[in-house]
């Protein structure tokens, strides 16, 4: 019972460490017909340049993994892609608490304290803009908790888990 209950601490604690991704794209549009892409030319991502650098380099990479090729031009798709971040609470909480029964009777009181400072989340999000009509076709947006004093292999591989949790959506599971 003991060791449930440290697998169950265990999965809520990493649970919420891991990148969430909300999807959508538009329904008429053929994805696999699209095989080429570049990076949106007004790209305004506002990350740090070494960040956004870190970025390219990861997209690149996963582009391929998905079936693209980096077009010199007239590419299929532009990639666009921007970047948010916003502080959550601590979800560290110690709990104190006062209570009393007797005779059918009870009484209590309790309240958490929080443990540490907030969370920085980052929000990134990654369009898919079809070059001929200027139309978004994809749209991934991924929220993910990022260390803003980490090292920059360590940020490389936040980046990094990002882009593939975007990348998990794409091609859509068109029906």
């Amino acid at each position: 019972m003991k060791t449930f209950k440290y697998i169950f601490l265990l999965s809520v604690l990493t649970a919420c460490n891991t990148p969430h991704a909300v999807y959508d794209y538009d329904q008429q549009v053929q994805f696999n017909t699209l095989s080429t892409y570049q990076i949106f030319p007004e790209l305004n991502s506002n990350l740090s340049q070494l960040d956004e650098q870190r970025l390219l380099s990861i997209l690149d990479t996963e582009m391929k993994n998905v079936g693209f090729a980096q077009a010199s031009n007239a590419p299929d798709v532009y990639l666009n892609y921007y970047a948010t971040s916003f502080e959550t609470p601590s979800q560290s909480n110690i709990g104190i608490g006062v209570g009393g029964t007797g005779r059918n009777v009870g009484v209590g009181v309790s309240g958490g304290i929080p443990i540490g400072g907030p969370n920085t989340q980052l929000r990134i999000t990654f369009d898919l803009i079809n070059v001929k009509n200027d139309a978004l076709i994809w749209q991934a947006i991924v929220d993910s908790p990022f260390d803003m004093d980490a090292s920059p292999e360590k940020r490389e591989e936040q980046l990094r888990t990002v882009v593939k949790k975007a990348l998990e959506g794409y091609p859509p599971n068109q029906k």
